[in-house]
């Protein structure tokens, strides 16, 4: 089944409703437009009223349409930890001019059910937030939605990972990590865990086997369980699971054996990233201040979601402005280049365009794909790669169209399968216009 047929068989259970509802796997969904945060007065008043009052206890923050408010909001209700911008000034975004803009609104393109789109329209009907596109370093389209502003960080999710990733490959490039040895050599409280025997390289692409659900749905799932550790999901009340994210990594266990297929667990991230700190004696949150935020000359302070014991999620915590988020994307496309100085070593980032082995790239709905150093690697005409989070998050870097995009979303549903029948073939429609 190809990519394509795929995402028809998922989006065949969406359908349009009624004016100013989307449907979506039988549910019926406020539209993009008719869900617009400011609208529907979240969190607004001193005190907001009750039932415009939105909590990190009780979940409330991850419903929709609440979630399209909390999503730019995410450190006003939980404990977080500076990535701070760059003391120096950097190079500054261009605006895109009205022709540039014009131009990229007014993209028709077909969706993989067949619908012809016009860019303007899909970015409601993927409950867009904020969306950058530069082509050779220059923004050529810039729009924000709903609760997000220009200088505003937003959720990225699992965007995170490709940012840990890169940061680990660096690393291994420096020589001040060994890909090759174990787990348990740089982290002796995982022996007896799932990670005991399994080497730097094999979390790094995934590539490990765990007794691990990685559902983002079902409340009960080792995944649930998981970010309830970490603070990035509420806890209920009397709640007496792992208190910290190192906890529940302690608690997992080996299924099936290390190195053989590509198998997709958030946890692996976090403890990757645990390996950093551990070697380098450097949080998480100061290794991205001082080898991205500063060097890439980014505006804005970021912020990572930290658990009771301080420790970053670097699975899905990190939250950047768009801005930023952009610049990261660029850094990538100029092979870790900016301004003349080389931030990542041109060879990390040649080892992630090559990809994985696609012979262990197990992700039916992403044939053709591989995954190295936490990207996905598409393989397509554009050579894109892509780092992906849930609820619509996209950063998309494509090296023979000289185009980026930077997309931040807040979907009602966490998976992309749904918003990947239009986004996709937008991002190819768009890197074919840059490009062509």
């Amino acid at each position: 089944m190809t990519l394509s047929e795929h995402k028809k068989n998922i989006a065949s259970r969406q359908s349009t409703s009624v004016e100013g509802t989307l449907e979506f796997e039988g549910r019926t969904y406020l539209d993009g437009l008719a869900s617009d945060p400011r609208t529907l007065g979240w969190m607004q008043g001193f005190p907001p009223p009750t039932n415009k009052h939105i909590t990190f206890e009780g979940g409330r923050y991850m419903n929709f349409p609440e979630i399209r408010w909390s999503l730019s909001h995410m450190r006003e209700l939980v404990p977080t930890v500076s990535v701070a911008r760059s003391d120096e000034a950097g190079v500054p975004l261009n605006e895109p001019s009205p022709a540039d803009k014009a131009a990229v609104e007014a993209l028709a393109f077909t969706d993989m059910n067949g619908t012809s789109r016009r860019l303007d329209k899909a970015l409601f009907d993927t409950y867009t937030d904020g969306i950058m596109v530069l082509h050779r370093g220059s923004v050529v389209f810039e729009r924000f939605f709903g609760a997000l502003e220009r200088n505003m960080p937003h959720a990225c999710f699992s965007v995170t990972k490709s940012y840990a990733g890169t940061l680990a490959a660096a690393l291994v490039h420096e020589g001040v990590l060994d890909e090759r040895k174990l787990i348990s050599h740089y982290l002796p409280e995982l022996r007896g865990t799932a990670w005991e025997d399994a080497t730097l390289r094999q979390v790094m692409d995934m590539q490990t086997g765990l007794e691990y659900s990685e559902d983002e749905v079902d409340e009960q799932s080792s995944n649930a369980i998981y970010m309830r550790a970490c603070r990035t999901r509420s806890r209920p009340a009397n709640y007496c699971g792992p208190q910290t994210s190192c906890d529940f990594l302690r608690t997992v266990r080996k299924e099936g054996e290390h190195g053989e297929v590509f198998s997709y667990k958030s946890v692996n991230t976090q403890v990757m990233a645990w390996v950093m700190s551990r070697v380098t004696g450097r949080s998480f949150a100061q290794l991205l201040h001082e080898r991205l935020w500063a060097p890439l000359g980014c505006e804005d302070d970021g912020y990572l979601v930290v658990d009771p014991a301080g420790m970053s999620s670097a699975s899905g915590g990190l939250y950047a402005s768009l801005r930023d988020f952009a610049r990261f994307g660029e850094l990538i496309r100029r092979e870790g280049e900016r301004n003349g100085k080389q931030i990542l070593p041109a060879s990390v980032v040649a080892d992630i365009w090559f990809g994985g082995d696609p012979a262990r790239f197990t992700e039916k709905a992403m044939p053709g794909y591989s995954y190295r150093n936490q990207w996905w690697v598409s393989h397509n005409e554009l050579g894109a790669i892509e780092a992906m989070g849930i609820h619509g998050q996209r950063l998309y870097v494509a090296p023979k169209a000289e185009m980026v995009i930077a997309k931040f979303a807040s979907h009602p549903l966490a998976s992309s399968a749904i918003s990947d029948v239009i986004i996709v073939p937008l991002m190819l429609e768009l890197g074919r216009l840059l490009g062509g």
